[in-house]
């Protein structure tokens, strides 16, 4: 029995050697924020705003374990007014070219602020007038159209950054935008079919994707996917942005949803 304890518990460490974690790398540590959960007293902010701040072709994502590349986008998010933790969703997903409606929820869990502010390189944000900063993390459930081909539905854990500026207002937090490795809004889950029931592992964030196989992502200090996975849908990112090609870019930037 003793055997089988331990090889079991190799072969996990190998399963957790062989992904990359990049929330770790990239939110704050436990130990840098305080330890209240302040969900409650941050019911009086929107935070709507900070999940649709980025530019579209900054937000990455993988579908399934062989990394398959996910284009999503969250149309609208608004605040409902009778559930002040809710935030209704409504956007569009992008698998191999097949595109589906969803909508649901964004239900915040926890909200922690960090206990010391951090104002960027050579504090370029210490007189913008930073209230507090933190983190969030939230339960997100979007349903795709079941009337639609190849659908289903996402729903895991979100992680974002913020900051409440001096005019009482949440804004997406871009501080430590040029440090390698930056993310921010990562969402961390699955998507489960409807037509069959399986389900897959779902990551997407702006920037880099929160959670890979550990050579999927090759880049340094911004995001590369490894030519191993270009036959994935990641071909045409890499012709676009590591090598400048024009035709490429423009379909990076394409506004598929529309």
């Amino acid at each position: 029995m003793n055997r089988i304890i331990i090889i079991l518990l190799l072969l996990s460490q190998i399963s957790f050697a062989q992904t990359v974690n990049r929330i770790e790398w990239n939110f704050p540590r436990n130990e840098e924020l305080k330890e209240k959960n302040l969900v409650t007293e941050y019911n009086q902010f929107d935070f709507s705003k900070i999940w649709t701040f980025s530019q579209n072709n900054n937000v990455l994502g993988i579908i399934g374990d062989d990394h398959q590349r996910l284009k999503i986008k969250l149309i609208s998010v608004k605040k409902d007014s009778n559930n002040p933790n809710e935030y209704s969703v409504t956007g569009k997903s992008c698998v191999k070219g097949t595109i589906c409606d969803f909508s649901g929820i964004i239900k915040l869990t926890e909200i922690k602020e960090l206990k010391e502010l951090h104002f960027g390189v050579d504090d370029e944000y210490a007189d913008k007038g930073i209230k507090s900063q933190g983190i969030l993390v939230a339960d997100y459930e979007f349903k795709e159209n079941s009337e639609q081909k190849h659908s289903g539905i996402f729903k895991g854990k979100l992680h974002s950054k913020w900051y409440l500026n001096s005019e009482n207002k949440i804004e997406y937090d871009k501080i430590e935008f040029i440090s390698d490795g930056y993310l921010n809004n990562a969402f961390v889950g699955i998507w489960k079919s409807y037509s069959t029931g399986k389900e897959k592992i779902c990551n997407w964030a702006d920037y880099r994707i929160p959670i890979t196989n550990r050579d999927f992502d090759i880049g340094a200090g911004e995001f590369s996917p490894s030519e191993k996975y270009y036959d994935k849908g990641w071909e045409n990112y890499q012709k676009a942005w590591l090598y400048g090609n024009e035709t490429a870019k423009k379909e990076e930037l394409n506004e598929w949803w529309k």
